[in-house]
């Protein structure tokens, strides 16, 4: 079993900043590509970031230079710091990664439950 774990949404002003931060846990001999993804109500899931293992970014448009992307490959982590905030940033963020599972080797894409991100005044 491999599990993502959120953290960090919540209630932010216009120009606030914030920090999410995703966990993978379980059975991971490596993980690929790390990645964060929204949802706005009645939209589509998008990608927002995306990282590889060797530290290779994409960003979508829209946050290109007020989101920062970074994991942390020995412990499993990613995070997205989020700057300048906008109300369209409201939706619930996803953390997505793609797992190598240990013992099996089975290749494995995995979401967590997602997170809350609310931009208000």
């Amino acid at each position: 079993q491999v599990q993502l774990m959120e953290s960090g949404g919540g209630l932010v002003q216009p120009g606030g900043s914030l920090r999410l931060s995703c966990a993978a846990s379980g059975s991971i001999w490596s993980i690929n590509d790390m990645g964060w993804y929204r949802q706005a109500p009645g939209k589509e899931r998008e990608l927002v970031a995306r990282i590889t293992r060797g530290g290779r970014i994409n960003y979508a448009d829209s946050v290109l230079g007020r989101f920062t992307i970074s994991r942390d490959n020995a412990k499993n982590t990613v995070s997205l710091q989020m700057t300048s905030l906008k109300p369209e940033d409201t939706a619930v963020y996803y953390c997505n990664a793609f797992v190598v599972e240990l013992g099996t080797g089975r290749y494995l894409e995995r979401w967590g439950q997602g997170t809350l991100l609310t931009v208000s005044s």
